[in-house]
């Protein structure tokens, strides 16, 4: 295994875990996730970050994947310790292993940045979700100021080796609007205490457009 392998492998989860488990970045989640109901699936579950947010006493059932098979053991103890009927596993948003319409609420938070096809995850995400169904995001993407944007197409070829694939320079909302989403903002700006061309943050909730 080369070390770039070994890295991505091993410590990379650990180190991007940490880091979107900081003091600002939890708040924003605190703000958000609470708003799930129903059946819900989250995207990038494997960290276990927004389990503490979840409103048990309006969660049916909870499932999730994670490409990060190490994480999982922890999400999966986490989702057990809060009495939730559960399902973890293994995966990627390219195919999310659900049938059609399973969900009440999707959650994905701080993950589109580091998927490898986001049109086809947003496509599997919308498949997933019941008529009337919500998904929550969270993420962080392409500045709208012109100096900060630059600096962030210099910098993602480096970044995206050090930080798991993420990209710096991908559109929030525009994306899910283009994906067939109607997007209700809840909030964007720049992460405080961050570098601002890792810092763009924008959140609300997408549903399923025309229903």
């Amino acid at each position: 295994m080369g070390l770039q392998a070994w890295y991505d492998a091993h410590l990379m989860p650990k180190l991007v875990t940490f880091a979107c488990g900081q003091g600002q970045v939890m708040k924003r989640r605190s703000q958000l996730v609470p708003l799930a109901t129903g059946d819900v699936f989250e995207l990038g579950c494997g960290g276990g970050l927004n389990q503490e947010f979840y409103q048990t006493s309006l969660i049916s059932s909870f499932s999730g994947i994670d490409p990060h098979a190490g994480l999982l053991d922890d999400a999966r103890a986490r989702a057990s310790a809060r009495g939730w009927d559960n399902t973890i596993r293994e995966g990627v948003g390219e195919s999310i292993p659900f049938r059609d319409a399973s969900f009440d609420t999707v959650v994905c938070t701080f993950t589109l940045c580091s998927v490898d096809d986001p049109a086809q995850v947003m496509s599997e995400m919308r498949r997933i979700l019941r008529p009337g169904g919500k998904l929550l995001f969270l993420e962080h993407g392409r500045a709208p100021d012109a100096d900060v944007a630059r600096w962030q197409d210099r910098i993602e070829p480096v970044w995206k080796k050090i930080a798991g694939g993420c990209h710096l320079t991908r559109p929030v909302g525009a994306a899910l609007r283009g994906a067939g989403f109607d997007v209700e903002p809840m909030g964007q700006g720049y992460l405080p205490k961050a570098p601002r061309f890792a810092g763009w943050n924008e959140w609300g909730i997408a549903r399923k457009a025309g229903l």
